[in-house]
């Protein structure tokens, strides 16, 4: 039987860099009470509660991930044959393609872009809306062949576009609320789904849904996806992908992670780089709030405006 706890204070060493807010030695990781061993890099509690607020519990891993921890460094166990890979029932997402008078997310959207821009991102991605919590949104992942993996729902503020965070990170899966019996859950990327329809399109790939759709009004060349999180760049993740042109473009002081994690993605005929364009550009304050890409683009030039380059750039990119 398993156990895990918050990982005692030891010194700086015992505090990591919270994948949510990139903030160097915030971030605290369960770990199994009898070896010390972390459960995963990204499960565990950040300490900027006020700014942050990321807390990702063994309960959730495991409700995401199958109910069965990993096995630990030391653990000399055979392996178990891989279980097969569980889906939504389309009809699912299907039904929740509506009401998005009530979908927060919905309502930023089309503040910014107006409604016919609006609907066809929704529509595109796709994007719905969950009675879960009044004004939620649903972000489907589905892949290259059709199959709903499942669907992150999470809630925004729908004047700031930001996530909801008080008084608790509202943020959990489809396939825990329908409580689908033993889902075996395996991710993939946020538009995955795009390639099939864009095949000739080169891939940027985000880490935020949000910005992943927001991206793709500003620079429509590239197949917008996102990987839901930092934990997610891994072979298996990106195996879709092969034989594309694929830039990465990660969020303010995260770039020196995600250009490591890239040169472990190995996957035939793919080229893959990490635009540094946030990170020589980050000001103290988009460093402190941790900014992404949409952060960027839709601050308007003060003279460009949102205009974009012949080269589908925004001006201000410079």
């Amino acid at each position: 039987m398993h156990r895990y706890q918050l990982q005692p204070y030891k010194g700086a060493h015992s505090r990591h860099q919270c994948p949510a807010c990139g903030k160097p030695r915030q971030f605290t990781l369960y770990v199994e009470i009898e070896t010390g061993e972390p459960l995963a890099h990204h499960v565990g509690k950040c300490n900027r509660l006020d700014k942050c607020g990321h807390h990702y519990t063994p309960k959730q891993y495991f409700a995401d991930n199958g109910s069965l921890p990993p096995p630990n460094r030391f653990s000399h166990k055979p392996k178990t044959q891989s279980k097969t890979t569980s889906y939504i029932a389309p009809c699912i997402a299907a039904n929740s393609l509506k009401s998005y008078q009530s979908n927060h997310f919905a309502t930023y959207l089309n503040n910014l872009f107006g409604v016919e821009i609006t609907n066809t991102l929704l529509k595109t991605y796709p994007v719905g809306t969950s009675k879960h919590w009044p004004g939620a949104t649903v972000f489907w992942q589905v892949d290259a062949q059709g199959n709903v993996h499942t669907g992150k729902i999470m809630l925004y503020n729908p004047a700031t576009g930001k996530r909801v965070k008080e008084p608790h990170n509202y943020i959990t899966w489809v396939h825990s609320v329908i409580k689908q019996p033993d889902f075996n859950l395996k991710q993939c990327l946020f538009g995955e789904h795009l390639i099939s329809s864009y095949p000739d399109k080169p891939i940027a790939i985000v880490e935020s849904e949000k910005t992943a759709i927001i991206a793709s009004v500003f620079m429509p060349t590239f197949n917008w996806l996102a990987t839901g999180g930092a934990q997610n760049m891994h072979n298996e993740m990106f195996a879709p992908l092969k034989g594309k042109r694929i830039v990465l473009f990660p969020d303010v002081n995260q770039y020196h992670k995600w250009k490591q994690k890239a040169t472990g993605i190995l996957i035939p005929r793919t080229q893959i780089s990490v635009s540094d364009y946030l990170e020589k550009r980050a000001t103290p304050a988009m460093r402190e709030q941790g900014a992404d890409l949409a952060d960027v683009l839709i601050k308007p030039d003060p003279v460009a405006g949102w205009a974009l380059t012949d080269n589908d750039y925004p001006v201000m990119w410079g």
